[in-house]
């Protein structure tokens, strides 16, 4: 498989949102202007950075037109925002001068869906077919995420076929991308491997996009497996911020720095400065005023520099 891994690929950064949301206060949103421009100066040319979720669902991203309206990153940098339903439609084309993506979502199994969003599959799929319509007509880009794409941790495994059924009504409803979440961290690089082969060979005509989450340790594992058969298109997290509101326990998504860093020493480019990356996560840190979880932030990048100083230990 290793001859046909790329050399290129694209890392969207969800941390401003997907992060930001699973952090038990709210972050100033001052605070989170700085950051998301530090991230814009790391070389993201993609960054989720707000959600039209309503304020008593998601306290932490009420303040997402103020939000877009104060952030200043370069005009390369292509702004996401995650819209859960018509009524957060609405309310995000207030501003649509602001942000160029839009996503729309649903899990992939009803239990999971049921008490994200309180409502079935189907009747999530309707609004987002109605959306999809929508978000286009406005000259937006429309993307789909598809939560519990590798398993519920109240159904168990999710199968294969159900998950890219989805895709497959996202795409004809105009989402030129769909992402697959591993929202409580259950895939494995196995099946990683087999589940974006997959993907890829069902849907040639959109971007597929591999959104990992490190809950059981296996995030960067798994990247590496989609990698291997030929995806390009990730998400992360710069700290390893983030996780899932339900259920307990669901701990955050990849950190970017350490998907950064893995790429970069395997000669995959990410068109991303990871001293940026992990400047922004260490100020993130300091922001929140507690260690984050990645590794980067505590190592650094590699350093192969001749004159390093060699230290045998064993």
């Amino acid at each position: 498989m290793g001859s046909h891994r790329p050399t290129r690929v694209h890392i969207r950064e969800v941390g401003p949102r997907d992060g930001f949301q699973n952090e038990p206060e709210q972050i100033a949103t001052d605070d989170k202007i700085r950051l998301i421009n530090s991230l814009g100066r790391a070389g993201f040319t993609r960054i989720e950075v707000a959600s039209f979720v309503r304020p008593d669902v998601i306290p932490q991203l009420s303040d997402g037109v103020a939000v877009l309206a104060g952030i200043d990153v370069p005009a390369s940098v292509s702004l996401m925002v995650l819209i859960p339903n018509s009524k957060g439609l609405d309310n995000a084309l207030k501003v649509r001068d602001r942000f160029h993506e839009a996503a729309i979502f649903v899990s992939a199994s009803e239990t999971h869906n049921r008490k994200n969003v309180n409502r079935t599959v189907s009747e999530t799929m309707a609004d987002n077919d109605v959306m999809a319509r929508r978000i286009t007509s406005e000259g937006l880009r429309c993307a789909a995420v598809i939560a519990t794409s590798f398993g519920c941790p109240y159904e168990g495994k999710v199968g294969l076929d159900r998950v890219l059924d989805l895709a497959e009504q996202f795409a004809e409803a105009g989402a030129v991308e769909v992402g697959f979440g591993d929202t409580t961290g259950m895939a494995n690089p196995a099946y990683a491997a087999e589940f974006f082969a997959a993907a890829l060979e069902r849907l040639p005509q959109i971007e597929v996009t591999a959104h990992f989450h490190n809950t059981r340790g296996q995030g960067l594992a798994n990247a590496y497996a989609a990698l291997e058969v030929g995806c390009t298109s990730f998400e992360s997290s710069f700290g390893e911020l983030g996780g899932c509101p339900v259920p307990k326990g669901s701990t955050g998504n990849i950190a970017t720095e350490d998907l950064v860093s893995m790429f970069h020493e395997m000669g995959v480019d990410t068109g991303l400065s990871l001293p940026g990356v992990i400047e922004a996560a260490r100020e993130a840190q300091s922001v929140l005023g507690r260690k984050l979880t990645s590794h980067s932030i505590i190592a650094g990048p590699i350093n192969w520099s001749p004159h390093a100083d060699v230290v045998a230990a064993h």
